[in-house]
């Protein structure tokens, strides 16, 4: 056996049994406090609807064991079970130029992917989501919006792809450094045209009508400098029953997005906390924080590949035959599929990182509106989406962008009384 092939072994090993693990601790934890409201929510959460969230979270997190158990099995089917050489075998009698080879080999490893992982998201939609009153979906919309991602995938990911294997093999040991700046360049393209030209392909986006809650958010955006290019109300409901609010482009594209089940249960003076908080996060620069740090990961990851990809044992000791397979697109597939079993542990980092962004962001919201109009705000989003407010405290530390509901009421308390 390959050194590189234990420690790869070893990697996913450990990063399986704790995403498992993690699991389990999240599920038992909750279903030990699911008898019994928490006391700063009792007086809003009923105790059936903190048991609903409960029954949902453990729902949630049962459907999660195949999802994990699949890629584990696609993985060592695609490395070690010679998967990858198949495929790159079966291109190679049809296609001669390594462009081609490369771009047909990579696609296709992601299509047979994600349609292994097609039946998973069918029945999270349409037996967990249905069964806890979520989801809104036909199965024709269901399919209709796969068909649209996929045909947006091809669209703008074929170029790219073909850009980067091109760059890969014609400029020389830099070509991570001029692929890093094609990829920058993408990223801010997608960021510029998505509010305009891709959210809209799956949903209706309308100029918010309430004259009075918009002259209310106008006020407010006046007040904290922040210009957006129109109000608008997302028609959310058409596909599930979760409500939120964002913003979303840069520059003169930047607007403001509600969605509709949103605006049905929240009131006016709870809407403009809601939105304070996103213009927190505005004000603070966060998504420019987010998006420069993706850059620069980006480019240490590009470097690493750079590096992997001269070196033989990489391929080797992944189960693919160096000798028979273009090395820039083999090298480019087997990095992304195997990153995420040495990344993994890493992963509370950028929870840390994203939840202090979250409490910069209540902060601002409680000093522009009101801090007790976010509380109650996100006292019916919990209650509404279902969210659990007593989630496992390792399993929220690795996996959740927000602090839960406890801590974060307890700092708006806080803030609201400084």
């Amino acid at each position: 056996m390959q050194t590189f092939t234990l420690v790869f072994l070893i990697a996913l090993l450990l990063t399986t049994s704790t995403q498992i693990w993690l699991a389990v601790r999240h599920a038992r934890h909750v279903r030990a406090h699911q008898d019994k409201v928490p006391e700063e929510f009792a007086s809003q959460i009923s105790l059936s609807d903190h048991q609903k969230a409960a029954d949902y979270t453990c729902a949630k997190t049962r459907a999660g064991y195949p999802s994990i158990l699949l890629h584990v099995l696609l993985l060592l089917v695609f490395t070690l079970g010679g998967g990858l050489n198949a495929l790159s075998d079966f291109w190679a009698g049809w296609l001669t130029d390594p462009l081609a080879h490369g771009m047909a080999l990579i696609i296709s490893t992601f299509f047979i992917m994600s349609a292994a992982e097609l039946p998973l998201s069918y029945y999270r939609t349409f037996v967990i989501e249905e069964q806890y009153g979520f989801n809104k979906m036909t199965p024709a919309m269901f399919f209709t919006d796969l068909i649209k991602q996929t045909a947006l995938g091809l669209l703008l990911g074929v170029p790219l792809l073909f850009c980067v294997l091109w760059l890969m093999e014609k400029m020389g040991e830099s070509w991570w450094l001029y692929a890093w700046v094609g990829w920058i360049a993408f990223n801010l393209f997608i960021l510029a045209i998505f509010p305009t030209w891709i959210a809209p392909l799956f949903n209706k986006f309308t100029p918010l009508e309430d004259a009075t809650l918009k002259t209310r958010i106008e006020q407010l955006m006046s007040k904290c400098g922040f210009k957006a290019s129109g109000l608008f109300v997302m028609d959310g409901s058409r596909r599930s029953n979760h409500g939120n609010a964002y913003f979303t482009g840069f520059g003169k594209t930047k607007r403001i997005v509600f969605f509709d089940t949103l605006l049905a249960r929240l009131s006016p003076g709870e809407i403009e906390a809601v939105l304070a908080h996103e213009l927190g996060h505005f004000k603070h620069r966060h998504v420019i924080k987010r998006i420069v740090i993706s850059f620069a990961m980006s480019l240490v990851f590009l470097g690493i590949l750079g590096y992997l990809m001269e070196q033989s044992w990489f391929y080797e000791g992944l189960g693919v035959s160096v000798a028979t397979v273009p090395s820039t697109a083999m090298a480019l597939l087997l990095f992304f599929l195997v990153m995420p079993a040495f990344t993994f542990l890493l992963q509370p980092i950028s929870s840390i990182y994203s939840r202090k962004h979250e409490f910069e962001a209540d902060a601002y919201a409680a000093q522009n509106s009101s801090a007790d109009d976010l509380i109650h705000a996100l006292v019916k989003l919990y209650q509404d989406n279902a969210a659990t407010l007593t989630p496992d405290p390792l399993h929220s530390a690795f996996y959740d962008s927000h602090p839960p509901a406890s801590i974060r009421v307890a700092h708006l308390q806080s803030q609201g009384q400084s």
